[in-house]
């Protein structure tokens, strides 16, 4: 529910730094447009940017534990304990008082009372920094899948950290420089959990605690995907999905203002809307539920399906579902001008810290975002990671790619010259592209990711590759989508709230046996079967349909005439990555990219504008 920062020196006083911390919290306002604040004591300084979502009046941070001798821990949080309720209710029984409402005093109180076994008992999306004072201790933790962001920098005496990269970019210690690991991290099919594109920024690990001491650092892991037998038959785990998911979706509608849903008309933001419509009519909000979904001006009426990506257009379905369900829906409507600005691009771009081949799908993302937040929608409902939960990616089921010796979505887009070696590379110098050596760099990432995963004694082949794939898609594919999303709707201070991350809901399926998700062949049958009687037919058993990208040609248009200028301007910042015979074929060929690959294809032009601008805004310092 906000942006944090902070800086810890055990060699100075940083008692008068708030300047400093404030000065990197202020390049997060974008996440915390509801306040600020700092604390500085001693070696530490930790900064807050407030998106007002619970305690509305009194939910101020960072906050501190106060004892008898003075404050003994301060901590400052972005996201929602879902379960903090149940958590006041056990530390007020063993003694604890608090004086407010906000999940974050709870967080801290729950520090005190258990230590660092405190994660254990905190359930929903979190990213979280505690100094204990006592100890001289800095702690850093996120959430179990990674939902919420925090970038750390390890300095001498010290460290650094933020909500995202910009913070961390803002303090004088930290300079934009990206080596050869960071280009290769840049361009990779699946980005490597810790990594960061800027050379000495590291990531706080899902599930994971960074403790930071004048010795020194360590990392240790308090949750990981257990391996479990699944005894429960079809129709008890069936039943057992609706509970779980019920429950999640009730407590991420905890917040003392209205939380709105995103609503594409697919299975995974239609269960979600459902059940969130008959939690809010037993009392949780008034009214009655927002729903949202995005359109492009002429996409349902010339839709062109795609193969395996997209088979429907969303509209219809959208407008069913919230017509059955109830809902107050809004469909938010973008025409190419909008998606074809400059600007809506630099704009995703910042958010993320790093260029992207996304191009039309940020830029619609983004905008949509903006819109919610105009429309007063500061928390919202998203179906992020049912497709990695319930195994409804195509490739995790087609053997071409799941049972390929990379990464299955890897091996799905090596099949496309413009994604070889790394979505949106196509167009990077060659011979930079072979010593950097992009596939080789994704390939033993995979290699590295799969000595990880965790089995069940007697598991049968099938199985077992099958709990392989569903771990890499957790892991591996999740986080970079749950970044996006992340950054994405805080770039306009709103929380995205995913509850199919729910940890009981991910630990049970995780364990459910691939037969179970995928009953006669049919893609995420489980969750169909757990919702059945919510969703109009249609809906219920409408195949995957992607988020959109726009199928205009003068979108491609667009793309085409900006990279041609930056590729005929000998001053551009991207002049030297190019490869010259990839970049003459471009320009040689008329007209937009078409075909069923296009977006493929364009994907590579995005990326090398998006590159120049990421160069020229940040001022990075390539060093390979």
């Amino acid at each position: 529910m906000s942006g944090i920062a902070g800086w810890v020196d055990f060699e100075r006083d940083l008692s008068h730094e708030t300047g400093t911390v404030r000065h990197m919290a202020a390049t997060l306002a974008h996440r915390g447009p509801d306040g600020a604040a700092e604390w500085a004591d001693g070696p530490a300084a930790l900064a807050h940017r407030r998106l007002a979502l619970i305690d509305l009046e009194h939910g101020q941070q960072p906050v501190v534990f106060v004892g008898d001798n003075g404050p003994i821990a301060v901590a400052t949080l972005d996201g929602a304990i879902t379960n903090h309720l149940e958590l006041r209710d056990q530390l007020v029984a063993r003694g604890h008082r608090f004086t407010g409402r906000s999940d974050a005093e709870v967080t801290l109180h729950a520090y005190v009372e258990w230590g660092s076994e405190f994660l254990s008992h905190l359930e929903g999306l979190f990213a979280l920094a505690v100094w204990d004072v006592r100890r001289q201790e800095l702690l850093l933790a996120r959430d179990r899948l990674g939902v919420k962001p925090l970038s750390y920098f390890l300095t001498g005496s010290g460290v650094l950290f933020g909500s995202e990269p910009k913070a961390l970019l803002a303090h004088p210690a930290v300079d934009p420089v990206v080596d050869a690991d960071g280009l290769r991290e840049l361009f990779a099919h699946s980005r490597k959990p810790g990594t960061s594109v800027f050379r000495g920024i590291r990531e706080v690990l899902p599930g994971h605690l960074l403790s930071i001491r004048r010795s020194g650092s360590s990392q240790s892991r308090y949750w990981s995907l257990p391996a479990r037998p699944h005894t429960d038959g079809l129709s008890e785990t069936v039943a057992t999905v609706r509970r779980l998911l019920a429950n999640s979706v009730a407590a991420h509608l905890r917040a003392d203002v209205a939380v709105g849903a995103m609503l594409s008309g697919g299975i995974d933001s239609s269960a979600l809307t459902a059940l969130a419509q008959q939690a809010q009519a037993q009392g949780l909000h008034p009214g009655s539920l927002r729903s949202f979904s995005v359109n492009f001006s002429g996409y349902t009426e010339n839709f062109e399906p795609h193969p395996t990506m997209r088979a429907t257009p969303d509209a219809p379905y959208a407008e069913l579902a919230a017509r059955h369900i109830g809902t107050e829906h809004t469909e938010i409507l973008l025409d190419t001008a909008l998606l074809a600005d400059h600007e809506a691009h630099a704009a995703a771009l910042r958010s993320q810290d790093a260029p992207s081949p996304l191009g039309d799908m940020d830029a619609s993302l983004l905008l949509f975002f903006k819109a919610l937040r105009r429309s007063g929608i500061t928390a919202v409902l998203s179906g992020e990671t049912a497709d990695e939960v319930f195994n409804g990616y195509f490739w995790a089921y087609d053997p071409q790619h799941s049972n390929s010796e990379t990464f299955p979505w890897v091996s799905f887009e090596r099949g496309h010259n413009a994604a070889a070696g790394g979505l949106g590379c196509s167009l990077v110098d060659l011979s930079l592209r072979r010593e950097l050596d992009f596939m080789d760099y994704a390939d033993q990432h995979y290699r590295d990711a799969l000595a990880e995963v965790p089995h069940v004694v007697g598991e049968s082949p099938e199985e077992r590759r099958a709990r392989e794939v569903t771990y890499l898609a957790l892991t591996r594919w999740a986080p970079t989508h749950l970044d996006r999303a992340d950054r994405m709707s805080m770039a306009h201070g709103v929380q995205l709230r995913p509850p199919f991350c729910d940890r009981a809901l991910v630990e049970y399926v995780y364990n459910v046996p691939a037969g179970m998700k995928r009953v006669d062949g049919q893609e995420k049958s489980l969750l169909r079967a757990a919702v059945g009687d919510l969703l109009p037919e249609p809906v219920l058993n409408r195949r995957k349909s992607a988020y959109p990208t726009t199928q205009e040609a003068a979108y491609g248009d667009f793309v085409r005439s900006r990279f041609t200028e930056l590729a005929t301007d000998p001053g551009s910042a991207i002049t030297s990555l190019l490869d010259v015979e990839a970049t003459k074929a471009v320009l040689s060929a008329e007209g937009a990219p078409s075909g069923a690959f296009a977006w493929v294809e364009r994907a590579s032009m995005e990326m090398m504008i998006q590159l120049e601008t990421w160069i020229t805004e940040y001022h990075v310092d390539l060093r390979l």
